[in-house]
């Protein structure tokens, strides 16, 4: 009886043993994947934030301009507005912040995604067709971007009916003519209501 017992205790300790030196590598393994491209889950939820409401002041300034042309001139005048007005928010909101912000797509009219930016549109698509809201249609990370460690936000766009008149299916022929002028290499039509337009985009910096 006493051999079965230190049978199980060598074999506990053994186990123990094992276990403890796992641990410790698995440690090693996470803190040198980690190096200085962590932060906080505290931050994350910060930056997230943040990111969120630069992402709704933008599109908020955006549509605004959007409507008054509408109103002014009609579709061609808004694709003009939008043409100069777009860029110049997203730069005074980078001026603003720091931080890089931009929209883009996967069928871009302007900005072409990276392959970050693609994966997570390619990804908002898939849960799109599972049934998730535009609400939950947006991705953080912290990666390298540039050879530097970012911290990186992304949320999806969605096409409302009034998106339609530029960016539809069926688009009148002086519409088009326009499109052509101002973004010869225009692939942003074939939308129906309610389809991922594409993304807001924000890179902050860590380091």
């Amino acid at each position: 009886m006493q051999k079965h017992y230190y049978v199980f205790f060598n074999s506990f300790f053994k186990v123990k043993e094992v276990m403890k030196h796992s641990l410790v590598v698995l440690l090693i393994i996470f803190v040198s994947a980690c190096g200085k491209n962590t932060i906080s889950y505290q931050e994350i939820g910060e930056r997230t934030h943040q990111s969120k409401e630069v992402a709704k002041k933008f599109g908020m300034q955006l549509k605004a301009k959007l409507q008054a042309a509408m109103k002014e001139g009609g579709p061609i005048n808004a694709i003009s507005v939008c043409n100069e007005q777009a860029p110049l928010i997203a730069k005074q909101l980078s001026d603003e912040t720091g931080w890089d912000i931009h929209r883009t797509s996967l069928k871009p009219r302007a900005t072409q995604p990276d392959v970050w930016e693609k994966s997570m549109l390619e990804d908002f698509e898939k849960k799109l067709s599972k049934g998730d809201s535009f609400d939950m249609l947006f991705a953080q990370d912290v990666v390298k971007h540039n050879d530097k460690a970012s911290f990186r936000f992304i949320k999806a766009i969605e096409t409302e009916k009034v998106c339609l008149v530029c960016h539809g299916e069926n688009i009148a022929d002086p519409i088009k003519t326009k499109i052509s002028e101002l973004y010869p290499n225009d692939v942003a039509t074939g939308f129906k209501e309610g389809d991922i337009r594409g993304a807001f985009s924000i890179i902050q910096p860590l380091e």
